[in-house]
């Protein structure tokens, strides 16, 4: 197959070797609670990238997605768009191991985060999910449980252990991240349930963020919101990719164009698999891209 370039965009790019990064080094505590503490002089929090090679999906006989293959840069937000049921969907739950939850999933290929497989069977499955932290469509807090205690329900999880003065810092720290802690720095004992649809969501961000994840998925989480709160959730994706490589789907072609940097169309002829036709600079791609499918979709023609 030919490969067909312009610029820094690609059709059908076959994979790439993802780069090698040295694992980050963190100063550890009586308490066994790492990641809270200040990493080592000179040496920087790690950004990781994520590396799909040749990744195929089933259900059952049902063959969802096609070899696909999509390097995500660290420090990059990378949006995934295309019409339902191509296969977006499917391709973020692979990036964190929740395709394997489905008893008929099937699953070929590689998905490498910094040059190790995710899938690899000496790597525990709760490594990969707290490295690579997933937001949902629908928000989904804990509705009992505090706004506090919503935050950080994931360190019981994932077996960290951390004092009083510690949660209470990172409860701070993530609401002040997702862009919720002015809102509800009063009221933190408060059901999560209570709040409203676009601070339940960013509540959820928060608690992902509680773990400490390289990696953050987004699954259409604006979909559900207003307008106000979904611009919340923009700016808070922009500050967060200082400090986590973002992957989101969206429908929303404006959305994919402010919040992203590049930029993945993937699309199902058909009766057959999902598969990416096109994807590089996000800009580049609605302003001009390869492909005669990318400009119908992005200009509204179909989907």
């Amino acid at each position: 197959m030919t490969d067909l370039h312009r610029d820094d965009r690609t059709v059908a790019l076959p994979p790439l070797a993802a780069p090698q990064r040295t694992a980050p080094r963190y100063k550890r505590d009586s308490g066994g609670f790492d990641a809270l503490l200040e990493l080592e002089p000179h040496v920087p929090a790690p950004l990781a990238s994520l590396d799909a090679r040749a990744v195929s999906a089933w259900f059952g006989d049902h063959q969802v997605l096609d070899r696909v293959s999509l390097t995500m840069p660290a420090g990059v937000v990378t949006s995934l768009i295309g019409p339902s049921g191509c296969g977006k969907s499917t391709f973020l739950r692979i990036l964190n191991r929740m395709h394997e939850l489905v008893p008929s999933a099937g699953l070929a290929g590689e998905v490498l985060l910094d040059g190790e497989d995710i899938y690899d069977p000496s790597r525990r499955l709760i490594e990969a999910r707290k490295s690579i932290g997933m937001v949902f469509q629908k928000p989904n807090p804990f509705p009992a449980m505090s706004i506090y205690d919503n935050v950080i329900a994931g360190l019981k999880l994932t077996g960290v252990r951390a004092d009083r003065d510690r949660r209470d810092h990172l409860v701070e720290s993530c609401l002040t991240k997702a862009g919720l802690w002015k809102e509800v720095k009063d009221r933190l004992r408060a059901p999560g349930g209570g709040l409203s649809g676009g601070q339940q969501q960013r509540l959820c961000i928060a608690r992902s963020l509680a773990v400490m994840p390289r990696v953050l998925l987004m699954d259409e989480p604006c979909s559900a919101l207003d307008p106000t709160s979904t611009r919340v959730i923009e700016e808070t994706m922009l500050e967060l990719v200082n400090d986590v490589t973002i992957v989101i789907v969206t429908h929303n072609m404006q959305q994919a164009q402010r919040v992203s940097q590049q930029c993945a169309f993937f699309l199902a002829s058909q009766g057959e698999p999902g598969a990416i036709v096109e994807h590089g600079d996000t800009e580049a791609m609605f302003a001009d891209p390869i492909d005669p499918r990318t400009f119908d979709y992005v200009n509204g023609r179909f989907g």
